[in-house]
């Protein structure tokens, strides 16, 4: 894929932390320089797909319930509205100028909330994770929302503040030894459905998940963005102290410098978790990693290709585990093995964030070529050796960014970056139209 920057001189920042910056405006993007960083061939294949994607968005995936004052998100064709699907959704609907849903599936499920500050973290014709917690993305969707609103933040001053901070809070009730690392209830409940071996069993309430404090770190500085935002300058102070605080025990407990990786620890032995998944990868997007520490990660482990830099990476477990296999053999989301693009999301904006920005192109590159040249339609994932889509046929939710990694990789774009003005580059640069209800 040729660059954009040497076609075309833009706007470049690095990721930032949510919470710090002023808002800087990127220039607008022709179509020419759509086309002369994927080729014609690829812009046309592009428009193609994405109007079919949104075609699915509009007619499966803005869906009225019964019960709901207003239209929700979903990426699945059975109705099931889920916890972090719909912030990764929600991104690439940023693309369009579309905030809608930031606002109404975040007020869906702050509408569930325990007095304990418990939120499901999915609700629909399913009964599924009625018991487990909303993973830790709310307080990132309301600034996603708001941004590209250009609101005060004042629609969240009072009930939904307060709820947002007893729901965090509610990832310390398991913290008995008091390391404020937070623990998954189980696999399924981490989003990485069959990773039994790595987040446990069915409420096994065993793993300190890397992910999860990367999450809960995102979290904590996100909420200490809003309380700044409403004037709270105490609280801002305390979720900054918190969020340190996490990344320090991450970096002292999770961190295996012998592997040169992040490897979760069962809190129940006090043991690390033998096991390379490609969550060990996710404190380079949280900005916890040391530059030394990502050095490691990058060279000796996201790049090598006897472990997750497959054809297709990033194998979601090093191929050199003993329970590595791709394709989904009995109908379930395999996480042991294919490469998952909200991941692969994550990890490119890890990598930019430290400097590694050919591994970042490279892996966008791979990404996006993946999903439109290997597959006819988006699928939910995909085997990390061929490329060949598995699970949902088609798919509209989070895969979908799969086809706005190249532009981010190459400029710099980072919609979670507080110096970033959001910007609807696909329906205003490129004359794709709006998935519209």
């Amino acid at each position: 894929m040729k660059p954009l920057m040497a076609l075309l001189v833009v706007w470049c920042v690095f990721p930032m932390p949510i919470h710090a910056g002023e808002t800087a405006v990127p220039p607008r993007l022709g179509s020419d320089t759509f086309q002369s960083a994927l080729g014609a061939e690829h812009l046309d294949k592009l428009r193609a797909r994405l109007a079919a994607l949104n075609a699915d968005i509009a007619a499966k995936g803005m869906l009225q319930p019964p019960d709901q004052p207003k239209p929700l998100l979903t990426g699945y064709a059975y109705g099931q509205f889920y916890d972090w699907d719909f912030y990764f959704e929600n991104l690439y609907l940023s693309y369009y100028g579309n905030s809608d849903f930031c606002f109404n599936n975040f007020k869906a499920f702050m509408s569930l909330e325990k007095p304990n500050g418990f939120i499901q973290r999915s609700f629909g014709p399913k009964g599924y994770g009625t018991t487990q917690q909303f993973k830790p993305f709310l307080a990132q969707i309301a600034i996603l929302g708001s941004k590209q609103r250009g609101d005060n933040f004042e629609w969240l001053r009072g009930a939904y503040y307060d709820g947002l901070g007893k729901y965090i809070n509610l990832w310390y009730a398991a913290d008995a030894d008091s390391n404020s690392l937070p623990v998954w209830q189980s696999a399924d409940a981490s989003g990485m459905d069959n990773e039994n071996r790595r987040a446990g069993g069915w409420d096994s309430y065993t793993d300190e998940g890397t992910d999860l404090a990367c999450y809960v770190y995102r979290e904590l500085q996100a909420m200490a963005f809003i309380a700044g935002k409403l004037g709270k300058a105490d609280d801002q102070k305390a979720y900054l102290a918190r969020s340190e605080a996490l990344a320090k025990n991450v970096n002292a407990i999770l961190w295996d410098d012998k592997a040169g990786f992040y490897i979760d620890r069962d809190k129940k032995t006090g043991k690390r978790i033998s096991l390379m998944s490609a969550v060990g990868f996710l404190p380079l997007w949280a900005g916890i990693a040391s530059p030394e520490q990502a050095r490691r990660l990058v060279k000796e482990h996201l790049l090598n290709e006897k472990e997750f830099w497959l054809k297709y990476p990033i194998a979601t477990y090093a191929a050199t585990e003993p329970d590595f296999y791709e394709g989904s053999r009995s109908g379930e989301c395999n996480w042991c093995g294919p490469a998952w693009i909200p991941v692969n999301y994550m990890v490119m904006h890890g990598l930019l964030r430290y400097g590694f920005r050919d591994a970042a192109r490279e892996l966008a590159s791979r990404t996006f070529k993946m999903a439109l040249d290997e597959n006819p339609v988006t699928r939910e994932f995909y085997d990390s050796d061929t490329g060949k889509g598995n699970g949902m046929n088609p798919f509209w939710g989070w895969s979908s960014l799969a086809y706005v990694m190249p532009l981010e990789a190459e400029i710099g774009y980072d919609p979670m970056d507080d110096a970033t003005s959001i910007q609807p580059w696909l329906s205003r640069d490129l004359g794709i139209k709006s998935p519209q209800r």
